[in-house]
């Protein structure tokens, strides 16, 4: 292969083609709130519309491979956090190798040497839960507390065919604790929801009053609407997950493609997200208000081949467990 100084870069040419190309579209699972939020300020400065899907990371990546598999493709740019499933499309040459600039202050952990992705954001995961209705001294503290039977009726956990976030803390802990762990969460009445963002409803609500995994961005959402909740960091590690962006091969609107590429890892864009509880791609940047950095974390390393290789499994036996 080409060596790495091939990615492409954009350049002006590149501006005037996406305007008259005049549409780029998105497939995310960035919070809506805030896939909306970088869609408008690209729109308000380029002139043109994004055309936003945004579900779950792993329905995301469905709907690219299933429209692929039947010779179609409708999409520009792919935004989900599983960084395993986009090195499976790089192997597939179903990328292009483009290099925003700015990459260089991603974190090398957070984006393909070779330039075919780089993350737009990390998502920050571990544990929560509603600190009106249970204390801190009994709140979790580790990840294996949540199997307590003190617990049982009040467990909430999103869905790893849904969920890019919740696929890579399934795996990572099947393959390290065993799938005892999630049989002991199934004793324990776990419920299981859609995504994060359900899941910190489900919090809010009280309908359940702790998270055995959690995504950061929501709960610290759900905190500025003045839900009485608290994220758990826990002792034994959070996961931190980087949230791929690439340029899709044979995209309908290849040069918008990389204008909208170019533009995630833009000042502009990258600003708007430890303002809405997400931190950044950029290293530059500083972590959500009230929030650690996540250098003063310990980090929970993900296997990424092993999710990759195990993907349908791991949702597989978790729907088993759960059903």
């Amino acid at each position: 292969s080409p060596p790495a100084a091939a990615a492409a870069s954009f350049d002006q040419a590149d501006e005037v083609e996406a305007k008259a190309e005049g549409a780029v579209t998105w497939y995310t699972s960035t919070p809506l709130r805030q896939a909306q939020n970088v869609a408008t300020a690209f729109e308000r400065k380029y002139g043109f519309k994004v055309e936003v899907f945004r579900s779950g990371g792993e329905q995301v990546i469905q709907r690219f491979l299933t429209e692929g598999s039947a010779g179609r493709i409708a999409v520009d740019v792919l935004t989900a956090s599983d960084p395993a499933a986009f090195n499976d499309m790089i192997a597939k040459n179903q990328l292009v190798r483009f290099r925003p600039r700015f990459s260089d202050r991603v974190p090398a952990s957070a984006r393909n040497a070779e330039g075919y992705w780089t993350a737009q954001r990390l998502n920050l995961a571990g544990m929560a839960y509603r600190d009106d209705q249970v204390s801190a001294a009994d709140a979790p503290k580790k990840w294996a507390d949540v199997t307590d039977p003190k617990y049982k009726g009040k467990l909430v956990h999103a869905d790893p065919s849904f969920t890019a976030i919740a696929l890579q803390i399934v795996g990572t802990f099947a393959r390290e604790r065993g799938w005892d762990y999630y049989e002991a969460l199934q004793r324990n009445d776990m419920m299981i929801v859609q995504g994060h963002q359900q899941l910190a409803q489900t919090l809010e609500s009280g309908e359940r009053t702790v998270a055995a995994e959690a995504g950061d961005s929501d709960i610290w959402d759900a905190r500025r609407r003045g839900v009485k909740v608290t994220m758990v960091y826990p002792e034994d590690g959070v996961f931190v997950i980087p949230a791929p962006t690439a340029v899709i091969q044979g995209a309908p609107h290849p040069a918008a493609a990389r204008l909208l590429a170019e533009f995630m890892l833009s000042d502009e864009a990258q600003a708007l997200f430890p303002q809405e509880g997400f931190y950044a791609g950029r290293s530059d940047l500083p972590p959500p208000e009230g929030n650690p950095r996540l250098d003063q974390l310990k980090l929970i390393e993900v296997d990424l081949d092993y999710i990759g290789r195990e993907t349908q499994q791991i949702k597989q036996k978790f729907g088993d467990i759960f059903s």
